[in-house]
Protein backbone atom coordinates (compact mmCIF):
# COMPACT_ATOMS: atom_id res chain seq x y z
CA UNK A 1 0.00 0.00 0.00
CA UNK A 2 3.26 2.07 -1.07
CA UNK A 3 1.83 3.55 -3.60
CA UNK A 4 -1.00 5.87 -2.43
CA UNK A 5 -4.03 6.16 -4.12
CA UNK A 6 -4.36 10.18 -5.15
CA UNK A 7 -8.40 10.94 -6.05
CA UNK A 8 -8.53 12.99 -9.54
CA UNK A 9 -10.68 15.95 -9.09
CA UNK A 10 -12.13 13.40 -6.62
CA UNK A 11 -14.01 10.13 -7.06
CA UNK A 12 -14.87 11.89 -10.76
CA UNK A 13 -16.14 8.44 -12.05
CA UNK A 14 -18.35 8.22 -10.17
CA UNK A 15 -19.80 11.91 -9.37
CA UNK A 16 -19.02 15.44 -11.18
CA UNK A 17 -15.48 16.64 -11.05
CA UNK A 18 -14.46 18.77 -8.33
CA UNK A 19 -17.24 18.95 -6.54
CA UNK A 20 -18.12 18.28 -2.91
CA UNK A 21 -19.94 15.17 -4.35
CA UNK A 22 -16.56 13.67 -5.82
CA UNK A 23 -14.76 15.11 -2.54
CA UNK A 24 -16.92 13.21 -0.17
CA UNK A 25 -17.04 10.46 -2.16
CA UNK A 26 -13.16 10.12 -2.09
CA UNK A 27 -13.58 10.44 1.74
CA UNK A 28 -15.28 8.13 2.49
CA UNK A 29 -13.48 5.56 0.63
CA UNK A 30 -10.43 4.68 3.39
CA UNK A 31 -7.89 4.08 0.94
CA UNK A 32 -7.54 7.84 -0.75
CA UNK A 33 -4.83 9.58 0.91
CA UNK A 34 -4.95 12.41 -1.76
CA UNK A 35 -7.19 14.22 -3.64
CA UNK A 36 -6.27 16.31 -6.73
CA UNK A 37 -7.93 19.44 -7.68
CA UNK A 38 -7.61 22.47 -9.91
CA UNK A 39 -7.91 25.94 -8.57
CA UNK A 40 -9.37 29.64 -10.97
CA UNK A 41 -10.44 32.88 -9.92
CA UNK A 42 -13.91 33.93 -10.07
CA UNK A 43 -13.90 38.31 -11.53
CA UNK A 44 -14.69 38.77 -7.55
CA UNK A 45 -11.12 37.04 -6.98
CA UNK A 46 -12.64 34.22 -5.01
CA UNK A 47 -10.57 31.01 -5.68
CA UNK A 48 -12.97 28.25 -6.80
CA UNK A 49 -12.34 24.55 -7.66
CA UNK A 50 -13.10 24.19 -11.84
CA UNK A 51 -10.51 22.37 -14.31
CA UNK A 52 -11.55 24.16 -17.73
CA UNK A 53 -11.26 27.69 -18.35
CA UNK A 54 -14.96 27.92 -19.26
CA UNK A 55 -17.82 26.61 -18.22
CA UNK A 56 -19.51 24.89 -21.15
CA UNK A 57 -18.37 20.85 -19.87
CA UNK A 58 -19.52 21.04 -16.41
CA UNK A 59 -21.73 23.29 -15.49
CA UNK A 60 -25.13 25.13 -16.95
CA UNK A 61 -23.33 27.87 -17.42
CA UNK A 62 -21.61 29.20 -20.47
CA UNK A 63 -18.20 31.50 -21.47
CA UNK A 64 -15.11 32.05 -19.16
CA UNK A 65 -14.84 30.98 -15.41
CA UNK A 66 -13.00 33.82 -15.09
CA UNK A 67 -16.03 36.53 -16.57
CA UNK A 68 -18.48 35.07 -13.73
CA UNK A 69 -18.50 36.41 -10.09
CA UNK A 70 -18.84 33.61 -7.02
CA UNK A 71 -22.50 34.69 -6.60
CA UNK A 72 -23.48 34.05 -10.06
CA UNK A 73 -21.61 30.82 -10.09
CA UNK A 74 -22.90 29.24 -7.07
CA UNK A 75 -26.36 29.51 -8.74
CA UNK A 76 -25.42 26.71 -11.54
CA UNK A 77 -26.02 23.63 -11.83
CA UNK A 78 -22.21 22.02 -11.48
CA UNK A 79 -23.71 17.91 -11.82
CA UNK A 80 -26.61 17.25 -14.15
CA UNK A 81 -24.04 17.23 -16.67
CA UNK A 82 -22.43 13.77 -14.44
CA UNK A 83 -26.12 12.55 -14.35
CA UNK A 84 -29.68 13.46 -13.49
CA UNK A 85 -28.77 12.19 -9.79
CA UNK A 86 -26.25 14.59 -8.99
CA UNK A 87 -28.68 17.93 -10.48
CA UNK A 88 -27.83 21.14 -8.52
CA UNK A 89 -24.51 19.83 -7.16
CA UNK A 90 -22.84 23.49 -7.32
CA UNK A 91 -19.49 24.56 -7.67
CA UNK A 92 -16.95 24.98 -4.52
CA UNK A 93 -14.71 27.74 -3.50
CA UNK A 94 -11.38 27.00 -2.72
CA UNK A 95 -12.35 27.46 1.18
CA UNK A 96 -15.20 25.30 1.11
CA UNK A 97 -12.88 22.02 -0.36
CA UNK A 98 -10.23 22.80 2.55
CA UNK A 99 -12.38 23.31 5.41
CA UNK A 100 -13.85 19.84 4.16
CA UNK A 101 -10.79 18.06 3.74
CA UNK A 102 -8.85 19.95 6.56
CA UNK A 103 -7.38 16.69 8.71
CA UNK A 104 -8.62 14.05 6.90
CA UNK A 105 -7.45 14.46 3.03
CA UNK A 106 -3.94 15.85 1.69
CA UNK A 107 -4.30 17.56 -1.65
CA UNK A 108 -2.54 18.59 -4.85
CA UNK A 109 -4.01 21.71 -5.85
CA UNK A 110 -3.22 22.75 -9.36
CA UNK A 111 -2.94 26.49 -10.11
CA UNK A 112 -5.15 26.07 -13.38
CA UNK A 113 -4.24 29.29 -14.87
CA UNK A 114 -1.89 30.67 -17.88
CA UNK A 115 0.62 33.26 -17.85
CA UNK A 116 -0.79 36.21 -15.84
CA UNK A 117 -4.38 35.35 -16.45
CA UNK A 118 -5.27 35.61 -12.81
CA UNK A 119 -3.30 37.83 -10.54
CA UNK A 120 -3.06 37.54 -7.17
CA UNK A 121 -4.58 33.83 -7.64
CA UNK A 122 -1.26 32.16 -5.69
CA UNK A 123 -1.27 34.87 -2.82
CA UNK A 124 -5.07 34.08 -2.11
CA UNK A 125 -4.48 30.23 -2.36
CA UNK A 126 -1.46 30.13 0.09
CA UNK A 127 -3.63 32.56 2.35
CA UNK A 128 -6.41 29.81 2.45
CA UNK A 129 -3.59 27.46 3.40
CA UNK A 130 -1.68 28.83 5.74
CA UNK A 131 -5.47 30.20 7.71
CA UNK A 132 -6.12 26.60 8.58
CA UNK A 133 -2.17 25.53 8.96
CA UNK A 134 -2.31 22.45 5.99
CA UNK A 135 1.39 23.79 5.10
CA UNK A 136 2.35 19.92 5.30
CA UNK A 137 -0.87 18.54 3.88
CA UNK A 138 -1.06 20.71 -0.01
CA UNK A 139 1.12 20.63 -2.72
CA UNK A 140 0.88 23.50 -5.24
CA UNK A 141 1.87 22.44 -8.72
CA UNK A 142 1.26 23.66 -12.32
CA UNK A 143 2.49 23.60 -15.78
CA UNK A 144 3.90 26.78 -15.76
CA UNK A 145 7.50 27.77 -14.00
CA UNK A 146 6.69 31.10 -13.84
CA UNK A 147 3.61 30.26 -11.27
CA UNK A 148 5.80 27.74 -9.56
CA UNK A 149 8.52 30.37 -8.53
CA UNK A 150 6.13 32.97 -7.77
CA UNK A 151 4.74 30.87 -5.39
CA UNK A 152 8.25 30.40 -4.36
CA UNK A 153 8.51 34.38 -3.94
CA UNK A 154 5.52 34.51 -1.26
CA UNK A 155 6.40 31.83 0.76
CA UNK A 156 9.03 28.82 1.55
CA UNK A 157 6.39 27.03 3.98
CA UNK A 158 4.14 25.25 0.63
CA UNK A 159 5.64 22.60 -1.51
CA UNK A 160 5.47 23.03 -5.33
CA UNK A 161 5.52 20.69 -8.03
CA UNK A 162 5.64 20.61 -11.67
CA UNK A 163 3.20 18.84 -14.22
CA UNK A 164 4.46 17.68 -16.87
CA UNK A 165 3.76 15.55 -19.69
CA UNK A 166 6.97 14.49 -20.96
CA UNK A 167 10.37 13.68 -19.82
CA UNK A 168 13.19 16.11 -20.83
CA UNK A 169 16.36 15.21 -20.39
CA UNK A 170 16.77 17.87 -18.03
CA UNK A 171 14.06 17.31 -16.14
CA UNK A 172 15.27 16.67 -12.64
CA UNK A 173 17.88 19.77 -12.52
CA UNK A 174 14.78 21.64 -13.73
CA UNK A 175 12.66 20.83 -10.72
CA UNK A 176 15.72 21.61 -8.49
CA UNK A 177 16.15 24.70 -10.21
CA UNK A 178 12.21 25.64 -9.19
CA UNK A 179 13.15 24.14 -5.75
CA UNK A 180 9.82 22.04 -6.48
CA UNK A 181 9.67 18.71 -4.21
CA UNK A 182 6.76 17.00 -6.02
CA UNK A 183 6.54 15.78 -9.87
CA UNK A 184 3.38 15.75 -11.59
CA UNK A 185 4.12 13.38 -14.83
CA UNK A 186 1.91 11.34 -17.37
CA UNK A 187 2.05 8.21 -16.50
CA UNK A 188 2.89 7.06 -20.07
CA UNK A 189 6.36 9.12 -19.60
CA UNK A 190 7.50 7.48 -16.17
CA UNK A 191 10.32 5.04 -16.24
CA UNK A 192 11.51 3.00 -13.54
CA UNK A 193 15.21 5.14 -13.92
CA UNK A 194 13.23 8.65 -13.60
CA UNK A 195 11.36 7.56 -10.49
CA UNK A 196 14.24 6.33 -9.09
CA UNK A 197 16.65 9.66 -9.47
CA UNK A 198 13.88 11.28 -8.16
CA UNK A 199 13.21 9.39 -4.93
CA UNK A 200 17.25 9.87 -4.42
CA UNK A 201 16.79 13.39 -4.70
CA UNK A 202 13.61 13.95 -1.85
CA UNK A 203 11.10 14.82 -4.95
CA UNK A 204 7.84 13.03 -4.71
CA UNK A 205 6.09 11.11 -8.03
CA UNK A 206 2.82 11.31 -9.41
CA UNK A 207 1.25 9.46 -12.03
CA UNK A 208 -1.36 10.43 -13.93
CA UNK A 209 -4.19 10.02 -14.78
CA UNK A 210 -4.56 6.11 -14.27
CA UNK A 211 -7.92 4.26 -14.25
CA UNK A 212 -7.19 0.15 -15.46
CA UNK A 213 -5.52 -1.97 -12.98
CA UNK A 214 -2.93 -3.50 -15.17
CA UNK A 215 -1.29 -0.07 -15.97
CA UNK A 216 -1.70 0.87 -11.94
CA UNK A 217 0.29 -2.43 -11.04
CA UNK A 218 3.07 -1.80 -13.98
CA UNK A 219 3.55 1.73 -12.47
CA UNK A 220 3.49 0.86 -8.63
CA UNK A 221 6.23 -2.04 -9.81
CA UNK A 222 8.79 0.86 -10.74
CA UNK A 223 8.92 2.28 -7.45
CA UNK A 224 6.99 1.94 -4.03
CA UNK A 225 6.54 5.58 -3.28
CA UNK A 226 5.06 6.79 -6.91
CA UNK A 227 1.38 8.29 -5.97
CA UNK A 228 -1.18 6.91 -8.19
CA UNK A 229 -3.41 9.93 -9.26
CA UNK A 230 -7.06 7.86 -10.58
CA UNK A 231 -10.66 8.94 -11.73
CA UNK A 232 -11.35 4.75 -9.93
CA UNK A 233 -10.22 4.71 -6.67
CA UNK A 234 -12.08 1.62 -6.77
CA UNK A 235 -10.13 0.20 -9.65
CA UNK A 236 -7.07 1.44 -7.30
CA UNK A 237 -8.47 -0.72 -4.23
CA UNK A 238 -8.82 -4.21 -6.48
CA UNK A 239 -5.60 -4.09 -7.89
CA UNK A 240 -3.59 -2.50 -5.15
CA UNK A 241 -4.77 -3.93 -1.82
Amino acid sequence: MNNLCVAHRGFSSKAPENTMAAIRMAMQNPYVQWVEVDVQLTKDGVPVLIHDYTLNRTTSGRGPVKEKTWEELKKLDAGSWKSKIFKGERLISLDEFLSAICGRLRANIEIKARGDMYPGLEEKVITAIKRRQMERDVVLTSFEPKILARIRELTRGVRTGLIIEGQPKDLLLRLQLLRCSFLSISHRYLTADLAARAARLGITVMAWTIDDARTMKRIAAMHEDILICTNRPDVWQTAMI
